[in-house]
């Protein structure tokens, strides 16, 4: 019989230091963490979707900070960064006050923007960040959100903040309307990350719409895993949503890819019914996947300008 992929699930009422320090102590030995990270380059990889967003709409800067201190504490050289789809990962740092809450602590902040050119397995080329591939360990942030056009965000669509800026704009643009498709981009790049864990912000959720703009709702969850496919499929039930309705879980569980088997996963610490009557809602009739193409061409502008400027 196949080993069981565990799925850390735990309750965390608040973005308290002791409470998140203890949820990765614990989960740091099912996740294969060392105790000792000394010389080992640390990519923390937030979800930064925008400077002109809420705070919601980011994993949040308390969660990151708590992070960052516990790889620090065992010795991590340590970088943080992602590539927004419009601006950098700087300006939305500071924008959401994240710079000024983690400006004494012994890190970098990187931009993941230069490319890589690939090809994936389903024959789409796009060029992903160099940055993002050249650490030890990626450690994926995603920030648990209601999503208009893949149902819901989690660990899997954080790993799209590897394709370098406007690109994925484009990549949005040349792979719609077909949600699968899309699902299927960003799940072909999973077999380009270095060795990498998820650690999930849902403390404080998104609901309703996103991944920019919803409501705020209380789930006072955490979840961690080695297997993000797996990860998504524990929350798709802890948020008691349908994984079919999810293009990205529905689309792991069509190629078979492991972790999109529920009967294949472990919950050593929380059930995912746990957290079951949170009222988490997310969209029923998703959005086209494309992007706007006159916004594209203003923030591409910018960006141009901005580059500029700098």
């Amino acid at each position: 019989m196949a080993e069981l992929i565990p799925v850390l699930l735990g309750r965390c009422a608040a973005y308290e230091k002791r409470g998140l320090h203890e949820f990765l102590d614990r989960c740091a030995p099912l996740c294969r963490l060392p105790a000792t990270l000394a010389g080992t380059t640390v990519l923390l990889k937030p979800n930064l979707v925008s400077a002109l967003a809420p705070p919601l709409a980011c994993t949040d800067r308390r969660f990151l900070r708590a992070v960052a201190e516990w790889f620090l504490d065992r010795g991590a050289r340590l970088v943080i960064g992602d590539s927004p789809s419009f601006g950098s990962a700087a300006q939305v740092m500071q924008r959401q006050g994240i710079s000024s809450l983690l400006g004494d602590l012994d890190l970098r902040v990187v931009e993941l923007r230069t490319p890589r050119p690939v090809r994936l397995a389903h024959g789409v080329a796009i060029a992903v960040a160099e940055e993002a591939l050249a650490c030890d360990l990626l450690v994926n942030l995603p920030k648990i959100k209601a999503h208009t056009q893949m149902h819901v965000t989690l660990a899997v669509k954080n790993i799209f903040g590897i394709v370098c800026g406007m690109r994925k704009a484009l990549a949005h643009m040349k792979n719609g309307p077909s949600h699968q498709r899309f699902a299927d981009l960003i799940l072909d790049l999973l077999a380009l990350l270095p060795e990498h864990v998820t650690l999930v912000d849902g403390i404080e959720v998104m609901h309703r719409r996103g991944p920019a703009r919803g409501d705020r709702l209380h789930l006072g969850c955490l979840a961690a895993g080695r297997n993000p496919i797996a990860v998504d499929y524990g929350l798709i039930d802890a948020l008691e949503l349908t994984a079919e309705r999810c293009p990205i879980c529905a689309a792991a569980r069509k190629r078979g890819l492991t972790g999109s088997d529920p009967a294949a996963l472990a919950f050593p610490f929380e059930a995912p019914t746990a957290f079951h009557g949170s009222g988490f809602v997310a969209p029923i009739h998703l959005a086209p996947v494309p992007f706007n193409p006159l916004r594209f061409l203003v923030n591409a502008l910018r960006r141009v300008i901005g580059g500029m400027s700098r």
